[in-house]
């Protein structure tokens, strides 16, 4: 299947047409002919025609047709085919342009579900011709990926689910439409030919020598059957109601000899017809144009198909009336369309600007995997703003669309591109962590640990820096190199686990010594409470070492005896020395010196520094030698030198005992 099977009828070439009845050769040469047909009458008669013709409305002629009624007689002529044809009018005008394909089939669907067939026609050339743009454009798209992944033009085909179901609608609107075509052409000329032999009959009321009244009645009985005949050809229309009205007028041109019936008429005819222009006037004033303008279509209807003609004094005036108000609603219209064409050049500005965005974005040459990613957000964003942007002029619909699509396209193959090489990169990568996977696996069972152990760290620090490899073997390989090194690392530390043994159990141990330190509850004899610490920190460091990575227990447990201190009621400085002392026998080990060192070092730089702000407070008091010994401000001095003497005694006591655990 070709790529051109993907789109169905996107030219539009095919779109079902409506159907006319085809007139046969007589029913136009009647039609022709009835318009035609000259009565011989006497002087008389001639008078007495020439004046009820001048007092109908006459049929205006193609030089004197005037815009704002013939698009309305148009209008009419096209509904009258078929009377649910003006529920066309009804239908909601939506932006098909700025839905998603999704979208446009959903609104298909909705149409052909719910509205009758024959009413849709306008949306549903719309829709179609919005989803073939669309989809033509994803096709472009898939096109070029599949060639850039190597594959040939030739054998390129795409289709997807939502174009799956927009054939499937189409498939079933044109079995529909051209079913009801095909029952409705036999209709109208069945109704056709109907209305021809109406017209015969109002003529042969012109030969009939009987009682007027008798003939007047026939003749309403005919207006009757006309009105109920049911639809004709749009082609049909105009001539067909034309001819009728002509005979209708010839009836009454002989209707002379009573003309209290003529009058009748005129005057029932003349109070609709005044309705009729109220209505219309109302209309006028109405800011709804759309709305005004279809329910003018039905006072013409009405005007032209269900009443006749009014007397000769009121012709001029009320048509005039009624073609004023008619012209306010034409003319109302057209602003309306023109200011929607204004809309509609704001929009083609709008939509440039976008294409001249996506250009821009185009000739951007920085390039890498970030940068790519971030250009797609913004052409992704820029296509939804272009698609939102709103409808453009007709004229220049087909050539904005054309350029959007070309910088989309070049967009794209960019894209492409980077994304192509940038496989390649990534071909070259996957290769090289493939060659890590077999080093790891090769090793993951090794007993050799001190051989191996620096080997795995390595290849695990080179995985990092490769880079990316394609998406579809990303989990599946970091899952292999995981596995080998997990398994190696697993047994290398069981091992150590087993050969450390005694260290967990020591932990363990430590563990329930914290949990019952901090449980404890203390008496209210300091010495005994005293005591009671002392034995728990023996306690703890008989226990012994824990493994490296279990040590922050030890801190812990010092952190809960300092607490534990912290509550006893005694002196500060003696309570400091004995937590103190308390640190100094975990700090001690007869192989390694080295944390007492820093003990000894910490406590030298302390006592350095407590010495020179003694000096400092001991130099500011030089300061106040003419103030005496009460002022406020000395008194401070001496407490604070007071206190930090204390603390100087503290740090050297402390110094003392730390230089005594070397020995």
């Amino acid at each position: 299947m070709s790529e051109n099977d993907n789109l169905l009828e996107a030219d539009g070439k095919n779109e079902v047409e409506s159907k006319e009845t085809a007139p046969t050769q007589e029913t136009t040469n009647e039609l022709e002919n009835v318009i035609e047909v000259k009565v011989e009458k006497t002087e008389a008669e001639l008078e007495t025609t020439s004046e009820l013709l001048d007092a109908e409305e006459k049929p205006e002629t193609e030089a004197e047709k005037i815009d704002h009624v013939d698009e309305i007689e148009a209008s009419n002529a096209e509904d009258a085919e078929d009377e649910s044809n003006a529920e066309r009018h009804e239908l909601e005008e939506k932006d098909y342009h700025a839905m998603t394909m999704d979208q446009l089939v959903t609104e298909f669907n909705m149409l052909l579900k719910h509205q009758k067939v024959q009413t849709i026609s306008k949306h549903i050339n719309e829709i179609k011709g919005e989803f073939n743009s669309k989809f033509s454009a994803l096709l472009d798209e898939k096109k070029e990926e599949f060639i850039n992944e190597g594959g040939k033009e030739i054998d390129f085909y795409y289709i997807n689910d939502t174009k799956k179901l927009f054939n499937s609608l189409y498939k079933e609107y044109k079995q529909s439409i051209n079913s009801y075509y095909k029952d409705r052409e036999q209709n109208l000329k069945q109704n056709l030919e109907n209305r021809l032999q109406i017209i015969e009959d109002i003529k042969g009321l012109l030969n009939v020598e009987e009682n007027m009244g008798t003939t007047y009645k026939t003749f309403k009985e005919l207006q009757e059957k006309w009105r109920n005949a049911g639809p004709i050809p749009r082609d049909k229309y105009n001539n067909a109601w034309n001819t009728y009205h002509h005979h209708v007028e010839r009836f009454y041109d002989f209707l002379h000899l009573n003309n209290d019936l003529r009058d009748m008429d005129f005057k029932h005819n003349l109070d609709q017809k005044l309705k009729i222009i109220e209505r219309a006037e109302e209309l006028a004033k109405d800011e709804n144009t759309n709305r005004s303008f279809r329910e003018l279509q039905v006072l013409h209807k009405l005007w032209k198909e269900e009443l006749g003609p009014v007397g000769k004094a009121h012709r001029e005036v009320i048509w005039e009336r009624f073609s004023a108000a008619t012209k306010t609603i034409h003319d109302k219209r057209q602003a309306y369309y023109a200011d929607m064409d204004k809309a509609h050049e704001k929009n083609l500005e709008r939509k440039e600007e976008i294409i001249a965005q996506i250009n821009a974005v185009n000739e951007d040459s920085t390039s890498s995997h970030s940068i790519w990613q971030k250009k797609i957000k913004t052409v992704e964003q820029l296509r939804e703003d272009f698609f939102n942007a709103g409808k453009v002029p007709l004229k220049v619909n087909e050539a904005t669309w054309a350029k959007f699509k070309d910088s989309v396209r070049t967009f794209n193959r960019g894209k492409n591109k980077f994304y192509k090489e940038l496989k390649k990169d990534q071909y070259e990568n996957l290769s090289k962590k493939k060659d890590l996977i077999k080093i790891a696996e090769d090793n993951k069972d090794s007993e050799d640990f001190t051989t191996v152990t620096p080997l795995m760290k390595k290849i695990q620090n080179e995985w990092k820096k490769i880079g990316h490899v394609p998406r579809r073997d990303s989990d599946k390989i970091w899952k292999q190199f995981k596995g080998a090194c997990n398994h190696y690392f697993d047994r290398m530390h069981a091992e150590r686990k087993a050969k450390d043994q005694h260290l967990y159990d020591a932990f363990d141990k430590k563990t329930k010594l914290l949990d019952g330190l901090k449980a404890l509850e203390l008496s209210e004899d300091p010495k005994a409470d005293i005591q009671i610490l002392q034995a728990k920190i023996s306690e703890w460091k008989d226990v012994g070492y824990v493994p490296q990575n279990k040590r922050y227990i030890d801190g812990k447990f010092y952190k809960a005896i300092d607490d534990a201190f912290d509550k006893l009621k005694m002196d500060k400085s003696k309570l400091e020395m004995i937590k103190f002392e308390s640190k100094l026998e975990n700090l001690a080990n007869s192989d390694d010196t080295r944390l007492l060192d820093n003990e000894q070092n910490f406590i030298r730089k302390k006592i350095s520094e407590v010495k020179a702000k003694i000096n400092q407070l001991e130099n500011n008091l030089q300061f106040f030698s003419n103030v005496k010994e009460d002022n406020p401000l000395v008194k401070e001095v001496h407490k604070n030198i007071d206190n930090h003497k204390k603390q100087l005694d503290t740090w050297k006591a402390k110094l003392t005992k730390v230089r005594g655990m070397y020995s």
